[in-house]
């Protein structure tokens, strides 16, 4: 039998990240496959929020200008590349544990993706590796939340680039005590 975890990633994982992730499974007696989702960064969508922001009226000059002079296109291709990229990685670090991986890119909704592959794959677990962002934890409009008001899985949420000793402590960049 198989045993399908999905982990939904925000960053290419280190090599630090595959090791702790795959530790977690080590005493299972069945194969383990990780079903690995990385969203594509819209960093055209960011821009363009960014852009505005900062023309909002402080700045001299026009947003409107400043958009026009920015392709759009070739920052969501840029992006696309990247994650490809950052798939590739991810799964690279996995398998260089002794893991089975596979996985995809995601150009939509995350949420939705994990739910459709949480289905198609059979998972048991889901895990989400994410840097901290408190505020969304905080109004429960995270991934984690949200993919927790979804699923019958457990669902984990892990912070990315930090030991599991740094997390439960406190030690790390991420937000304890919440």
């Amino acid at each position: 039998m198989t045993y399908h975890v999905v982990l939904l990633v925000e960053q290419p994982l280190t090599e630090l990240d595959a090791r702790q992730v795959t530790s977690l499974h080590v005493e299972l007696g069945e194969e383990v496959v990780y079903d690995v989702l990385l969203p594509v960064d819209d960093a055209a969508e960011r821009m363009a929020t960014a852009v505005g922001t900062l023309g909002s009226g402080d700045l001299v000059g026009s947003p409107s200008y400043a958009l026009a002079s920015i392709d759009f296109e070739d920052l969501h291709e840029q992006s696309e590349v990247e994650a490809h990229e950052g798939l590739a990685q991810t799964l690279a670090q996995l398998r260089a544990t002794g893991a089975k991986a596979q996985g995809a890119i995601v150009a939509d909704d995350p949420i939705g993706a994990l739910l459709s592959t949480v289905s198609t794959v059979d998972a048991s677990e889901v895990i989400v590796l994410t840097s901290s962002h408190a505020v969304a934890e905080f109004f429960g409009v995270d991934w984690t939340s949200r993919a927790r008001r979804h699923l019958d899985v457990p669902v984990l949420h892990l912070l990315e680039h930090e030991t599991f000793a740094e997390q439960a402590d406190g030690a790390g960049e991420g937000v304890s005590g919440l």
